[in-house]
């Protein structure tokens, strides 16, 4: 699989904010995780998919300690295996070389290294997965619920996913409802991709449950890397963000 990264793939802003979770190995992976402060399900986990940024961005903790303190526990695994793309990709001028990188952390890389911390995961109890993509993320939560290793899915301004062969295997092989958060402007799940996906899935096709939202304005990336300053990108995060935890609280 070449690439397929856009320019959008590597822009951001760092948001603030101090983490709340803390850093432990799951299944052998070290893993970003959070904790709701007070009662929560023993039995039920997030599985967070990152970006190329992987969970040593900012943001990425940010998010997972927010689905934390919506109820769940949120584990984010380092699957990139402490070299994700730095984040001063962000800064202008950067000579981060994606394709080079993506030599080295291909999405094939990905899947027995998210099939350890499952396998952990399991051991210690819990039976309910909800699984939260962002960009390259999506490809492995994809990859899992075809192997319906997923109960829920929620994927955001996805990168990886084939219109419509992927949607079509969706409908096909995975028995997890799903969650697509997408965007105006998205070259990577483009609006002739968003149809597809409701052409494939939407309309009851697909039985255990299908919903796209739709964020006017935003650009590839806003659900996790966006500029909190503009107000219909800050409107977006958040949108998608509250998306996701409905989601997950009303399918798990």
């Amino acid at each position: 699989m070449s690439s397929g990264f856009c320019a959008d793939c590597v822009k951001g802003v760092l948001h603030e904010g101090t983490p709340q979770g803390k850093w432990e190995e799951v299944g052998g992976v070290p893993s970003y995780v959070a904790i709701p402060d007070g009662d929560y399900p023993k039995d039920t986990v997030i599985l967070f998919c990152t970006d190329v940024f992987g969970p040593q961005l900012i943001n990425a903790q940010l998010l997972a300690d927010s689905f934390a303190q919506n109820g769940f526990k949120v584990v984010v695994p380092d699957y990139f295996k402490g070299d994700p793309l730095p984040a001063d990709a962000f800064n202008p001028g950067s000579n981060v070389d994606i394709n080079t990188w993506f030599g080295n952390h291909g999405v094939t890389t990905v899947h027995p290294i998210l099939e350890k911390v499952l396998g952990a995961l399991k051991e210690e109890g819990i039976t309910k997965i909800g699984a939260t993509g962002y960009c390259y993320g999506a490809r492995p939560i994809f990859d899992l619920a075809f192997e319906n290793k997923l109960n829920v899915v929620v994927v955001n301004h996805p990168t990886f996913i084939e219109a419509p062969k992927d949607l079509e295997k969706y409908l096909e092989l995975s028995k997890a409802p799903i969650l697509i958060n997408s965007c105006t402007y998205d070259e990577r799940f483009p609006l002739e991709s968003q149809a597809i996906a409701d052409q494939v899935l939407g309309d009851g096709k697909y039985a255990p449950g299908y919903k796209r939202e739709y964020f006017e304005g935003c650009t590839h990336g806003f659900a996790v890397r966006g500029d909190l300053s503009d107000p219909k990108v800050k409107a977006g995060k958040e949108g998608a963000f509250n998306a996701a935890v409905t989601w997950l609280k009303s399918k798990l």
